[in-house]
């Protein structure tokens, strides 16, 4: 299951097939701070292949930064229902008006390492774009960016992560907030079930 497997498939119309098949094995979701519940399938190297779920049957972990954030990595994403709002932000450096300092995400597998860097900034919303069911989107690496769910929808996705050296996980959060750790929360079996079985329910 290479990241570039999974992307022949995702673009070749194969979504729904993929998604059946990868989530018909072992798998352990886990809760994400933006919000979504992951559940992961490969990561070799630098790649990575997940199906994020949002949805409100299933308890989210909250974010202690902001959902505004910029990844270390080039994401390739494809809907496999309901709808996502892409939404771009621009980040510009502050001063005494700043209003958002930037944090530094390192991930293990134990969980995130939040660390205040000595950034500050203003944003504003930039570009908004929404996807349905069957589209797919790319941000390069280093975007500052929102993923956005309407209020009450149900939606999944499949990701595809590359990593580009020499970037970072960055966040935006309060000015005067403090390094933190933050230890992942993984759903049990039977949670983790459930989340396949919504996946699959919109899919057959």
């Amino acid at each position: 299951m290479s990241h570039d497997d999974v992307y022949k498939a995702l673009v070749g119309g194969r979504a729904r097939e993929w998604t059946l098949r990868a989530l018909s094995g072992e798998v352990r979701a886990v809760r994400h701070p933006l919000g979504f519940v992951c559940l992961p399938l490969e990561r070799e190297g630098g790649d990575g292949v997940c199906v994020h779920l949002w949805s409100g049957a299933l308890a989210h972990a909250e974010s202690t930064t902001s959902q505004i954030h910029c990844h270390s990595w080039d994401l390739f994403s494809h809907v496999l229902y309901g709808q996502i709002r892409n939404v771009h932000v621009n980040v510009t450096d502050a001063g005494p008006d700043a209003t958002h300092r930037v944090f530094e995400v390192v991930s293990d597998a134990r969980g995130d390492r939040i660390s205040p860097t000595g950034r500050t900034v203003r944003h504003a919303t930039g570009l908004v774009e929404a996807f349905g069911p069957g589209d797919s989107y790319t941000l390069r690496a280093g975007l500052f960016h929102s993923s956005v769910v309407p209020e009450g929808g149900e939606a999944a996705t499949v990701a595809l992560g590359r990593g580009r050296p020499g970037s970072r996980d960055l966040s935006l959060g309060p000015l005067a907030g403090r390094g933190h750790h933050v230890a992942r929360q993984p759903l049990d079996p039977e949670e983790t079930a459930r989340a396949v079985s919504l996946i699959a329910a919109h899919l057959t």
